[in-house]
């Protein structure tokens, strides 16, 4: 008996020295990326006035390609153009390597309804009355989304005018680092099964490609809930050519006005203490500033820096240093209904895992398990649902009224627990073609422009909408789904109720809402985050995506785009990050890029 306590505690004793020498070696984010550090330990050049040192780098070091945006493009376009030149990598937000709300699939919904300064997300109110979010995080929306990971079309490759065979050596560089196939949660298989008995088919299995019918895509979650970046892709970055600066905010370019077109030169920004910065290009042919702040943050800092509407600008008593009536024009957001479906006991979490691509313009997808107990629910976040109501402070003044707020908390009290024991089914609309635009409401890039996607102006999105009401209910009412049995008890007329009162937007409600289903898609219009458009390609930037009418300025983002690409468009936006660094590199160096 003795011998075996004794070799109980001995063997006790190795697997924790063994366990400590595994997390004494286990590297840390500081030791794997060396090149990322605060703003304030940036050191500014000896002079610090702009006007003197506008193209002339006095004292300071300058650099071959300044990317502003640390997102979804701007992380692999800087890891790729560091391979041959110097590259600065500003990052208005944190690191998500040490934020829990940012690293495991639990607290996708805490993430998003953080409205605290340092949050991952930072959340927005169109004026059509839909809540938003913006990534505020090295790494961008891949931080903060739900996961799926599919490719675009080959007919959206050929619109956008790309090598199509460089875009097929872009996307798996990307997908060997980060993405996995997912272990398909008990809801989503559900879905599947579902899609394909109403007749989203045929099934195509596990695959990134864009295909009608019914498939499963990747994810950047790990098993264990894990989530994976756009950030890690600065690992394959060159550490001797690559800074990155986090929470240091561009407030505007710097652009040398004495040739016949204007130049950018450099930027502003300023670092988490206040403090404000000039960083500037090298004087070597080919160096550029590249904005790659997202649709919202990319015709922001183009407005803020005097390119957009010559009366705007002056409106804004911001100098014009280019006049392009097109910049912030051609928003679109893709519009996205959900049914709440209760269930008769908790269901496991899962994000996008599936998904359904019908021939009628809209997509289904599926999230499930985001139960909250009794007390909660007036106070928390409504899962996939990003737009937490509770969160009145995001309300513009003018329309916080004490009835609103009286409203809505009634509302909440009201919100049948029981739909957050079950899932929601989610439509969007591929394509929409209802566009609004997006103005400045002051010269402050810490606050957000207002942004109108006027949603459903076109008549034909909400045909499409209806449609996919429609497959939805269909999905719900299928044999698969009656293995939860409050499915099997409720009635789509109460199904679509629920979905109303869950008061997800501050769009006024009809009594006729769930009579008609062109008036339930106006009434509980919500995003899935995927808008775009403000800088269109021919009309703000040209093929190459430089800026029209300025040297040395480029956008490479989603605010380029006249569409989303694919049913969900992160691998997309990575893509382009790997395929423009890619392209401009053999673009300056031919064969000796080495790619």
């Amino acid at each position: 008996m003795a011998m075996k306590v004794k070799l109980f505690f001995i063997c006790g004793i190795y697997l924790f020295l063994s366990s400590f020498t595994s997390c004494q070696g286990k590297e840390s984010w500081e030791e794997q990326y060396p090149f990322i550090r605060s703003a304030s330990s940036f050191s500014p050049p000896p002079s610090s006035s702009a006007s003197s040192s506008v193209g002339s780098n006095v004292g300071g070091k300058a650099y071959d390609y300044i990317v502003v945006g640390g997102g979804t493009a701007g992380c692999p376009l800087a890891a790729t153009l560091s391979r041959n030149f110097s590259v600065l990598l500003l990052e208005r937000g944190g690191v998500p390597f040490d934020n829990q709300n940012v690293s495991y699939l639990k607290n996708f919904h805490i993430s998003l309804a953080d409205i605290s300064p340092k949050s991952a997300s930072q959340i927005f109110l169109s004026t059509d009355g839909v809540f938003n979010v913006r990534a505020r995080v090295l790494g961008g929306a891949t931080c903060i989304n739900a996961g799926f990971y599919t490719r675009a079309s080959s007919r959206y490759i050929r619109k956008a005018r790309w090598d199509a065979k460089l875009v097929n050596e872009s996307y798996p560089w990307i997908e060997k680092q980060i993405i996995r196939w997912p272990d398909l949660a008990p809801w989503q298989r559900t879905v599947r099964d579902s899609l394909v008995e109403i007749g989203v088919s045929p099934f195509n299995g596990f695959t990134y490609d864009h295909v009608y019918g019914t498939k499963v895509g990747g994810t950047i979650f790990e098993q264990n809930g894990f989530r994976h970046t756009a950030a890690e892709l600065l690992s394959s970055a060159n550490p001797k050519n690559l800074e990155v600066l986090v929470h240091a905010t561009v407030q505007k370019i710097v652009f040398d006005t004495n040739g016949r077109k204007p130049r950018a030169a450099g930027v502003i920004f300023k670092d988490e203490n206040g403090n404000q910065h000039e960083v500037y290009l090298s004087k070597r042919k080919g160096s550029e500033i590249i904005v790659s702040s997202g649709a919202i943050g990319s015709p922001q800092l183009l407005l803020l820096s005097g390119i957009g509407p010559k009366a705007h600008l002056r409106k804004m008593n911001i100098t014009v240093v280019l006049e392009n009536k097109f910049v912030g024009e051609g928003m679109a957001d893709n519009p996205m209904n959900a049914v709440f479906v209760p269930t008769n006991g908790t269901v496991k979490q899962s994000l996008i895992q599936t998904v359904g691509i019908t021939k009628k313009g809209v997509y289904i997808e599926a999230s499930s398990g985001f139960g909250e107990s009794p007390d909660s629910i007036q106070n928390c976040h409504h899962g996939i649902m990003s737009s937490e109501i509770g969160q009145l402070s995001t309300v513009p003044p003018k329309l916080r009224t004490k009835e609103l707020m009286a409203k809505y908390i009634k509302a909440k009290k009201e919100l049948p627990y029981e739909v957050f024991k079950g899932g929601f089914i989610l439509e969007k609309i591929a394509k929409p073609i209802s566009t609004g635009h997006l103005i400045l409401l002051n010269k402050n890039i810490d606050d957000n422009p207002s942004v109108t996607f006027n949603y459903f102006s076109h008549p034909r999105d909400l045909r499409r909408c209806v449609d996919g009401v429609r497959i939805m209910e269909k999905v719900v009412m299928s044999n698969h789904f009656k293995s939860y049995g409050e499915c099997d008890k409720m009635t789509v007329d109460k199904l679509l109720n629920m979905s109303v009162h869950a008061n997800v937007n501050l769009i006024p409600k009809h009594t006729n809402d769930t009579e008609s289903l062109e008036q339930f898609c106006k009434d509980t219009v919500i995003t899935i985050w995927h808008y775009h458009g403000g800088c269109h390609v021919g009309k703000v930037v040209n093929a190459d995506y430089r800026v029209i009418g300025v040297h040395r300025l480029r956008v490479v983002d989603g605010s380029t785009y006249s569409e989303s690409p694919g049913t969900n468009p992160q691998a997309t936006v990575m893509m382009m990050g790997r395929y423009m660094g890619v392209k401009i590199l053999r673009e300056r160096l031919g064969k000796g890029a080495g790619l």
